[in-house]
């Protein structure tokens, strides 16, 4: 029977992932941060109850803030349950937030969440720095996946 040592990290677990992020945008430089969370929050997470579809993140008065993610309402929280689509407020630096700050207010550069997951029993949140794609360019890499995928099934390559 293995032991449980304290000082092994727990591996990370994964909770949602936003696939349709690298559709709709271009995806640069990725931070990681931490999510302040209700208890009823926790437990729809530890259950995989997430979605990060639409969801972005914004720097307001110093401090960054997620919306649009919505995390479904615990079952058995009863009248202490959480509002699914409310502004959570993300952990991270003074310099990493300064530095981002700095990046988003470049032309066209947001910020948006790739995946959620829990990293040595904590909620953690993947941010990625990232431009919007264009319609054409949408077109584009859809062909170029099509191309890739019909040369796999034809050629084995």
């Amino acid at each position: 029977m293995p032991q449980n040592n304290p000082d092994t990290p727990k591996p990370e677990r994964n909770i949602c992932l936003n696939r349709k992020a690298k559709h709709d945008y271009v995806l640069g430089e990725r931070v990681e941060a931490g999510l302040v969370l209700v208890g009823s929050e926790v437990k729809s997470l530890r259950a995989g109850r997430a979605n990060l579809t639409d969801s972005y993140a914004r720097i307001k008065d110093g401090e960054v803030f997620l919306y649009n993610c919505h995390i479904s309402e615990y079952e058995e929280a009863s009248r202490f349950n959480h509002e699914p689509r409310r502004v959570r407020k993300l952990l991270l630096h003074r310099r990493e937030i300064k530095r981002l700050r700095g990046k988003t207010i470049e032309s066209g550069l947001t910020l948006i969440p790739t995946r959620l997951y829990f990293s040595g029993g904590k909620a953690k949140i993947e941010l990625a720095i990232a431009t919007g794609k264009r319609k054409y360019e949408k077109r584009y890499a859809e062909k170029e996946k099509e191309v890739k995928r019909d040369l796999h099934e034809r050629y084995g390559m």
